[in-house]
């Protein structure tokens, strides 16, 4: 007796398919379209990443921590804020905000 090989239908294998991801809540991709679902079923890099350094003291958090006779200046806020200054002496500074609609810059564009 001959062994007889059968061949199973392919609209039979993508009914068992549709079925195994119905049973098993997973995507149904007949195609073999890229839909990126192994980043989505990947472990999140953040958390761990953000575990791997160890919090930062910076100057604010020392000063709003430590008692009010000790202040530590940050040399970079420092520096800005002598440059604002130096900007607004030369005119150089942010405008004054409008105190009324009639103050605002547009309507005096306008006129």
């Amino acid at each position: 007796m001959a062994a007889v090989a059968s061949a199973v239908n392919p609209s039979r294998l993508a009914a068992l398919t549709r079925l195994r991801c119905a049973v098993f809540q997973t995507s149904y991709n007949p195609t073999s379209v890229r839909t990126g679902a192994k980043y989505f079923r990947a472990r999140l890099r953040g958390p761990s990443m953000v575990e791997y350094y160890p919090p930062q003291m910076t100057f604010g958090m020392f000063n709003r921590m430590s008692r009010r006779e000790i202040r530590i200046t940050d040399p970079t806020e420092a520096q800005r804020l002598t440059n604002v200054e130096a900007k607004k002496k030369r005119g150089k500074g942010t405008p004054k905000k409008a105190k009324s609609a009639a103050d605002s810059r547009r309507v005096r564009r306008r006129k």
